[in-house]
């Protein structure tokens, strides 16, 4: 199975896909990039995922695997050496309701706060910060989510490193303050230096533009 051919569909700005990059990258998979339109979605796209018509998606032989979490596990299953998950049963399940609080709870938040205007982005940067609160609680005293590799979780988090910043300043709102989030601060910076997450971002000052356009779009 692990020789078959991987590809993946991806677009240039997704933190979503940006996850399973990595994931390929600290596996060491070789991998056939597909660019994506999300404005003028491909017929392969809305082939293969035709429920959410959404990147990431990723082919592996004549499978196709939708959603990037699902994707990440898939990818950390099929090929276990560098394990990303935790190999408790615990451990794993506390990093799955982690990444999914800091999707629904501060990404999804973060997002709107970016989009909104006045008082409802200055709520929702109060309720990211809330978030916050508690990842730092999750981190504090860890170099990485993952210990002193990466992991499932900072993978999945990985995008507060790099996207979050970008629509801070861009929304004109401050959702990480370093003084009272030290230990988020100091891992998003170790993060960023890893080789392989530092290699594999997209180009800020594109993000900016781009993330300008789309929160005055919507």
């Amino acid at each position: 199975m692990a020789a078959q051919k991987v590809k993946l569909l991806g677009f240039w700005v997704s933190p979503f896909a940006y996850r399973v990059i990595w994931a390929l990258k600290l596996k060491g998979i070789d991998y056939e990039y597909i660019e994506e339109g999300i404005f003028n979605k491909s017929p392969l796209l809305l082939q293969l995922n035709p429920i959410h018509k959404k990147v990431p998606v990723l082919i592996h032989g004549d499978r196709v695997i939708c959603e990037s979490y699902v994707i990440v596990q898939y990818i950390d299953e099929t090929w276990p050496h560098c394990p990303l998950l935790p190999q408790h049963p615990y451990e794993r399940a506390m990093a799955r309701f982690w990444a999914d609080f800091a999707e629904t709870k501060l990404l999804d938040t973060a997002w709107l706060g970016l989009c909104a205007r006045g008082a409802e982005r200055e709520k929702a940067a109060k309720l990211a910060m809330e978030a916050v609160e508690k990842i730092e609680e999750v981190v504090k005293g860890k170099k990485l989510f993952g210990g002193e590799s990466i992991g499932y979780l900072d993978i999945c988090l990985g995008w507060i490193s790099y996207w979050l910043p970008v629509w801070e300043e861009v929304g004109s709102m401050q959702i990480i303050d370093p003084i009272k989030f030290p230990a988020t601060s100091s891992w998003m910076n170790t993060l960023l230096h890893h080789p392989v997450i530092g290699d594999n971002l997209p180009a800020r000052d594109a993000m900016i533009e781009y993330f300008q356009k789309r929160s005055k779009d919507i």
